[in-house]
């Protein structure tokens, strides 16, 4: 769908925090009208500032579009936004499409997805992969599944928003895809910070190993983009926290348990979040496992 073909068109958001906000501004750029809702009235706020429209509740933002966007921080987030006389299942909207991008449990996904089906509305599950400030610049994935002709309604606000869209089938196949993606960012995110506290030790610049690894065999996207905050050692403006990456960490741990899989480099990757969160690093960025590896190893602080 060409430029000329969105304009106007309206597209929901429910949920506009780092990776919500986001999202919206790139529609917006894209040419599609936005109509939000967050509980926090400073969010809502924010959307007047890129042209958006701001409205009091779930189901207002459903009223005014046929499909609506959720970037939702928990399961209670989630239930809050479908279920209810104001959530988006109470909406008469006709052929209302929700696009569920959060990460967590697959069994509060399928619970909102009954919901949703019980009034005859659509919910697709598809998770992003990317950081808040991937999503700024559309550098993210959507993983989607669900109802395949729903998604491919869709595309075009994907398009408006992501690097790349994934149809990965049957509703849920998008979660345990992003599962797996996360999966490895735990561990890629916690080696990156091996490998610069490792040189560190050895003496080497670390604006040095950035930009010689970078560009290397031994490189990875999250190298390429956590490496950088960790040569500063600038954690204090996250692009995604070690908190909000715990959550991510029980989710798939939980989902580990269920298939009794093998996973031994993510519970060990696992375990240095845990020790940057003991450290009070809680809201930092997730690059901050390097300087949680940093005084593992004895270096002064950076």
């Amino acid at each position: 769908m060409g430029q000329e073909n969105v304009m106007g068109q309206a597209v929901g958001m429910v949920g506009v925090g780092v990776m919500g906000f986001a999202m919206a501004a790139n529609l917006r750029q894209a040419g599609f009208e936005v109509v939000g809702y967050d509980p926090v009235p400073a969010a809502i706020a924010r959307l007047a500032g890129i042209g958006a429209s701001g409205v009091g509740s779930a189901r207002a933002v459903a009223e005014a579009c046929s499909i609506v966007i959720l970037s939702l921080p928990s399961s209670q987030a989630l239930a809050a936004a479908v279920e209810g006389d104001t959530g988006l299942a109470a909406a008469a909207t006709e052929g209302l499409v929700a696009i569920e991008c959060s990460t967590l449990p697959l069994a509060d996904k399928r619970a909102a997805f009954e919901v949703m089906a019980a009034a005859g509305q659509t919910l697709l599950d598809c998770p992003l992969s990317g950081t808040g400030a991937q999503a700024v610049v559309k550098d993210l994935v959507v993983f989607g599944s669900g109802d395949q002709a729903a998604f491919e309604r869709c595309r075009p606000v994907f398009e408006g928003m992501s690097r790349v869209q994934r149809y990965l089938g049957a509703f849920g196949n998008g979660s345990v895809m992003k599962y797996l993606a996360n999966l490895l960012v735990t561990i890629h995110n916690v080696s990156t910070a091996e490998a610069m506290v490792l040189g560190l030790k050895a003496g080497l610049d670390p604006s040095l190993i950035y930009d010689t690894l970078a560009d290397s065999a031994g490189t990875s996207r999250m190298f390429q983009v956590r490496g950088p905050l960790m040569r500063d050692a600038s954690y204090d403006t996250p692009t995604f926290t070690i908190r909000t990456h715990l959550k991510d960490l029980a989710i798939i741990g939980d989902f580990v348990q269920e298939l009794n899989s093998p996973t031994p480099l993510f519970s060990a990757a696992a375990q240095i979040y845990h020790a940057g969160a003991a450290q009070g690093r809680d809201m930092q960025d997730t690059a901050a496992v390097c300087a949680v590896l940093e005084g593992l190893a004895g270096l002064p602080s950076r």
